[in-house]
């Protein structure tokens, strides 16, 4: 018998999104299914060009295929993507930007900035658009990572006559911060209310344009920047970076409580334990656990979120950090994989969140 475009939904409406639980043609990721003879093909659509399970989907729909409508089926699966969104506001700031994820530490040091450069790059060169806005007034780390310290943004005009400024990008990000707009060698001493309306800025008066996801480097701690994000923006969610040892583990619990409090109730998207255990070049298999060990995977658990990665300390990453060349854009390093597989992970948690969870709305505060 003929093979039907029937036969083929009908088959794939047997194979299981494995992070939503549901089949491929409930949740419409089926389009564009072509028959000819015993040539199939069509498309999924995935919720994210960074999705881990892409080669297990693919597979999953060609045995569907061979199994219930024909063995000897020539079987073509497109694989693209449509980025979902969870925002629930109808406003007019960020509108063109689906996703806004929070990276945050209880403490200073733990390398969230690195973290954040190296996963907004990977997320980048997954397919994903990609902004940054380097939300540690005091302390902007962006421009150093990305080795754009002497670039400037400049200003165009928008809508309505209105002035916006121009995102410096590299490696795929468009990336602000206020270290473009200050001698490298200042102090920006500003009270809250100053660095709280300089974030405003950041996100109202940038030309941000559309985006699958808008990171936020947050400054360590919480404070007048944490409220200021969450009162201005829907965020998606927020992922918390913390070290191994017990005291920035501590930390590491205060800053993610503070996204659960229930006037704030940010979706918390997981946990990535940074300088997890060093390896050395000439080692690569060892791993010394120099600040202890499963930290991180203690927390996720008993706070029940994901352990989204554990990063080792290498030599490579410091290094291309301060070069402004981040360790995943080296193919050839173990921590580039590192990195890749992080950004993976959080897309993932991304997608399962906007699939089961409320749209998120910016906060209100009462004071």
């Amino acid at each position: 018998m003929a093979i039907t475009k029937e036969d083929i939904l009908k088959a794939l409406s047997y194979v299981e999104e494995p992070d939503l639980g549901k089949d491929l043609v409930t949740l419409n990721m089926i389009e564009d299914v072509q028959v000819n003879g015993k040539n199939v093909s069509f498309t999924v659509i995935l919720t994210t060009p960074a999705c881990p399970l892409k080669d297990l989907i693919r597979n999953a729909c060609v045995n569907a295929i061979h199994t219930l409508v024909d063995k000897e089926a020539d079987v073509t699966v497109n694989m693209t993507s449509r980025v979902t969104s969870g925002r629930g506001d109808t406003s007019e700031v960020l509108r063109g930007v689906k996703n806004i994820i929070a990276i945050a530490s209880g403490k200073g040091g733990v390398g969230k900035s690195t973290v954040t450069s190296n996963l907004a790059i990977a997320l980048a060169e997954s397919g994903a658009r990609v902004g940054l806005i380097d939300a540690d007034i005091s302390g902007p780390s962006i421009p150093t990572m990305f080795g754009v310290e002497q670039e400037r943004p400049y200003m165009v005009q928008g809508d309505h006559g209105k002035n916006y400024i121009h995102p410096v990008e590299k490696y795929g990000v468009k990336m602000m911060s206020i270290g473009f707009l200050t001698p490298a060698d200042d102090a920006v001493v500003w009270r809250g209310p100053m660095a709280s309306s300089a974030l405003r800025q950041f996100i109202s008066d940038v030309d941000w344009g559309e985006l699958d996801y808008l990171l936020l480097d947050l400054p360590p701690g919480t404070s007048d920047i944490h409220l200021t994000m969450v009162q201005a923006l829907p965020v998606t969610g927020a992922v918390i970076v913390t070290t191994p040892q017990k005291v920035a583990l501590a930390d590491a619990v205060r800053g993610l409580q503070m996204f659960r409090q229930p006037q704030i109730n940010v979706p918390v998207l997981g946990i990535v334990e940074n300088m997890a255990y060093f390896t050395p070049a000439e080692l690569p298999e060892n791993k010394y656990y120099i600040f202890g060990q499963g930290g991180g995977q203690s927390l996720a658990d008993k706070f029940n979120v994901a352990l989204l990665g554990q990063v080792p300390i290498v030599q490579s990453i410091r290094e291309s950090g301060d070069a402004g060349t981040p360790v995943v854009l080296q193919n050839d390093s173990p921590a580039s994989g590192v990195f890749k597989e992080l950004a993976q992970s959080v897309a993932q948690q991304v997608s399962l969140r906007n699939a089961t969870m409320a749209k998120t709305k910016p906060v209100e505060i009462k004071t």
